[in-house]
């Protein structure tokens, strides 16, 4: 994330300025936003409640990011659009994910998808009045971080569930590669390679679950120097980076036991109409306050056939 992102925000984002500066207005009044400023300054970590909010927002944003690898497997657009439509290649097969529903057109014909963002992603963390009256700095930062994190799993989820909504006679060879209960291994990200380019495009990320991740550690062609991968392979970080061509994106967010190679030029988009937001949310009948984090995003499947899955992978070490 680049440094001072609210101060950029502030100077280029008319509309995240006039956000900002309603919050501002309910520093006075709402609890949570008036004790973490109050705080804040009394303790000169802040000049103001401008400086305060900036930083509330930059706590959210700096831990929402390393939980969003949802967009490290899908291309991302700004877009200042309700919807966008896509032209699909003749025989593309497309899926719109929705709240709690896929649309699914296909068939022989040049057809369009339509990726509407109209789709929010938030956390929230409430705090009781009582609570927020004796908060202390410290705890309130570790919250709000909380609530940042949990957005940035919540987005990840979203992203996933719509490449598991894929259907197996859509993806690339026409059905899932069956692993047989083997762990993930060198042979096995041959065959998700090999079934993206047999449909003529390109794998560029590979996305597996922390279990498979490990799986690959144990594969001795990602830990002997002679072999081509190990120069991707970072055994301190307990990591491996890319291996042919492709990115490598781990997240226990990713079902134990799936891995997907993705193109992701073509595969997907994901439409962001707005970026992590901070927001302030009141419950006053039951007297919870708090703050919340949102993003508003659409998602759709473009390219199916840019899509390799594998399943039944071994869920242990």
């Amino acid at each position: 994330m680049k440094p001072r992102l609210f101060e950029s925000l502030m100077q280029r984002d008319g509309e995240f300025k006039e956000h900002v500066e309603t919050l501002r207005h309910k520093v006075n009044v709402h609890p949570f936003l008036k004790r973490y400023c109050e705080v804040g300054i009394r303790e000169g970590l802040f000049s103001d409640a401008v400086a305060a909010l900036g930083r509330l927002h930059d706590t959210l944003v700096q831990a929402a990011y390393p939980e969003m690898i949802g967009r490290g497997i899908i291309t991302v657009r700004p877009t200042t659009e309700a919807m966008e439509r896509f032209p699909l290649d003749e025989k593309a097969v497309a899926y719109r994910y929705a709240e709690g529903a896929v649309a699914r057109l296909s068939g022989k014909k040049n057809i369009t998808v339509d990726v509407y963002t109209n789709v929010t992603a938030e956390a929230s963390e409430e705090w009781t009045r009582e609570f927020l009256e004796d908060a202390t700095w410290n705890v309130m930062d570790n919250m709000a971080e909380k609530v940042g994190r949990a957005l940035g799993e919540e987005e990840t989820n979203r992203i996933i569930a719509l490449y598991g909504a894929v259907a197996d006679a859509d993806l690339a060879g026409g059905e899932p590669i069956n692993q047989g209960g083997a762990a993930m291994n060198w042979n096995g990200l041959v065959k998700l390679h090999n079934a993206v380019r047999s449909e003529n495009w390109r794998p560029t990320v590979l996305a597996v679950n922390e279990v498979q991740l490990h799986q690959l550690l144990t594969d001795d062609k990602f830990i002997h120097a002679q072999y081509l991968p190990a120069g991707q392979t970072d055994l301190e970080q307990a990591t491996v980076t890319s291996v042919l061509g492709m990115r490598v994106q781990a997240s226990t967010l990713v079902p134990n036991g799936t891995a997907y190679a993705l193109d992701t030029r073509v595969a997907s988009v994901m439409l962001l109409r707005r970026d992590v937001t901070v927001e302030d949310w009141e419950d006053i009948k039951n007297g919870k306050y708090g703050v919340r984090a949102t993003t508003r995003f659409g998602v759709g499947i473009l390219r199916s056939k840019a899509i390799a899955k594998m399943t039944n992978i071994s869920t242990t070490l």
